[in-house]
């Protein structure tokens, strides 16, 4: 036990040289992956609904391309495990540019069924979009670890926004190339993965997280935070906390936003101010991020995780009473959306942290993050169901009292860790 503290302490230059290099490599590549997971936000609804003329069924690609992020959340956590977070990532987001050229070739094809199977395989990179963020975390300190998840989670901001604003001009350009209007989104998401891959294959060195097990970090990185928001009980109740916050605020979220753009073209809206109004939402999910992260490591976990909950149900009643015609009040509707998302997710996943050692650090990220997936899943294929049975705003509100459950569970468990 003295060996190790020494080795740990020995070396905080090292260390805090190795996590700046990490923080770069992962940034860069965040703001490549943020451009591809952009293209089935915007048009994936839109191209299912126009392939198959049917919207009780355009929430399908959201929910396939989320059940293909819970099995490669699976893998990716597993991989990094094993082999690191190098391999781990450069391979998901590679999948991911394969589903994108498979999404392509389905429509040309005009085959369903092979669309359905490419987006399954590019959920790969929704999946690794997101373990992104607990790389980031593998060298911080614990009191910093907040921030470190939130300069990732930024770095998704760049090319997430830029993404939906090129729905219309890479439409244009693959209609030039005899590919459907609608898949020209995809062009964009096989080369922003693609790249993403290699960026990390060839520059993530130091592998953060093999380099934190070198370091005996269980004791120096791997301790929770004292605070009174910190894990007390045992993994089980962390990871249950964490996970229940990250997986409610994502289901929430997928589902009124898979919806919008299907929501503001039946008023009149083009494909144009879709891509604008989710461009502010992906925006909202992401920029906030410092600000979410210096919060969390502030004020605490649950207190954050509370608030995801509250904003998400004012996201949720402003988009229900909102005119179909109202750009500006969907658009503030989804910037709130995203907002809570954000709140939701960098606080969980610094419980998630906290309470994790390294030894099974990235296993049991992945495991959780397939609740994530699934949860995003259920609200994908829900979304379309829903509106066609009911309407947009119905979907809306209740998505938004559904997110309230977040506070009462953040309170309990704060109650718990006190007691």
């Amino acid at each position: 036990m003295p060996h190790s503290v020494t080795t740990a302490d020995a070396q905080p230059s090292e260390t805090a040289r190795a996590q700046r290099r990490v923080l770069r490599v992962l940034v860069s590549a965040q703001i490549l992956s943020g451009a591809g997971l952009a293209a089935g936000i915007t048009v994936g609804a839109l191209l299912a609904q126009d392939m198959l003329d049917s919207t009780g069924l355009a929430g399908l690609p959201s929910a396939l391309f989320t059940a293909g992020s819970a099995l490669a959340a699976v893998a990716v956590g597993r991989l990094s495990q094993a082999r690191g977070r190098r391999p781990g990532l450069a391979v998901g987001y590679l999948t991911g540019a394969v589903g994108s050229l498979g999404v392509i070739a389905a429509a040309v094809l005009e085959n369903p069924v092979v669309l359905f199977l490419a987006l399954f395989v590019y959920g790969a990179g929704t999946a690794t979009n997101l373990q992104a963020r607990y790389a980031g975390a593998d060298l911080a300190d614990a009191a910093h670890r907040g921030r470190a998840v939130s300069t990732v989670l930024v770095a998704t901001t760049l090319g997430g926004v830029v993404g939906p604003n090129l729905a219309a001009p890479t439409g244009s350009l693959a209609e030039a190339l005899g590919i459907p209007y609608l898949a020209g989104p995809f062009l964009l998401a096989a080369l922003a993965y693609g790249l993403a891959a290699l960026v990390l294959a060839v520059w993530l060195r130091p592998d953060p997280l093999l380099l934190a097990r070198e370091l005996g970090a269980a004791e120096s990185v791997g301790t929770p935070v004292v605070a009174a928001d910190a894990p007390a009980k045992g993994a089980e109740k962390g990871i249950a906390a964490g996970g229940f916050v990250m997986a409610v605020t994502q289901l929430v979220m997928v589902a009124i936003m898979t919806m919008t753009p299907v929501h503001m073209l039946a008023h009149g809206h083009g494909t144009a101010a879709a891509g604008l109004v989710i461009a502010i939402h992906v925006g909202a999910m992401y920029l906030p991020s410092p600000v979410t992260g210096w919060l969390v490591d502030r004020y605490g976990r649950l207190p954050v995780a509370a608030a995801s909950g509250v904003t998400l149900l004012a996201a949720g009643v402003l988009a229900a009473l909102a005119p179909g015609d109202s750009i500006a009040l969907l658009a503030l509707a989804l910037a709130l959306l995203g907002l809570g998302w954000n709140l939701g997710l960098v606080a969980g996943t610094a419980i998630i942290t906290d309470t994790v050692p390294l030894a099974t650090r990235a296993k049991t990220q992945g495991a959780v993050d397939v609740s994530i997936a699934i949860a995003g899943a259920t609200g994908g294929m829900g979304s379309g169901l829903m509106v066609a049975a009911t309407s947009y705003p119905t979907l809306a509100l209740a998505g938004g009292l559904l997110a309230m459950a977040v506070v009462p569970a953040a309170a309990l468990t704060a109650r718990q860790r006190t007691t």
